[in-house]
């Protein structure tokens, strides 16, 4: 039996958004712990409390705005990890010489919010367009 046309190539795109938005959210996971593994950085702007913060939410925005877009079926085990992952982060920073902060934590969910959010709402809206 063969498979109509159509058929295997919306299933090759399928394929293709799901790796991308894996791809993406893994070179993200490694890009957050890179920068939340390393000693603090010497300039004080990017030392201060807030913008600790908004580093955070941005980061960890970013971190699953790909699989929420891409493909959202997956948020429903990326989310869990993503949060663990930054707990996990929190836990093993004074390890590395950077301090562990339960705001860190919240700013992460907060950011893992906002960028399920964007992302779902951005392919709800390309999807209707099409």
């Amino acid at each position: 039996m063969t498979k109509h046309p159509d058929t295997s190539q919306s299933h090759r795109e399928f394929l293709r958004r799901h790796r991308f938005a894996l791809l993406a959210t893994g070179l993200l996971a490694a890009i957050i712990a890179w920068a939340t593994l390393t000693p603090n950085p010497p300039t004080p702007e990017l030392n201060r409390p807030l913008s600790d913060k908004f580093y955070h939410v941005m980061g960890f925005a970013g971190l699953v705005f790909p699989t929420a877009l891409l493909y959202a079926r997956s948020l429903i085990w990326i989310l869990p990890l993503a949060v663990l992952f930054g707990v996990v982060i929190e836990l093993v920073q004074p390890f590395f010489g950077r301090e562990a902060e339960a705001g860190d934590v919240l700013a992460d969910l907060i950011g893992l919010g906002m960028g399920t959010v964007i992302g779902l709402t951005l392919r709800a809206w390309l999807r209707r367009r099409s």
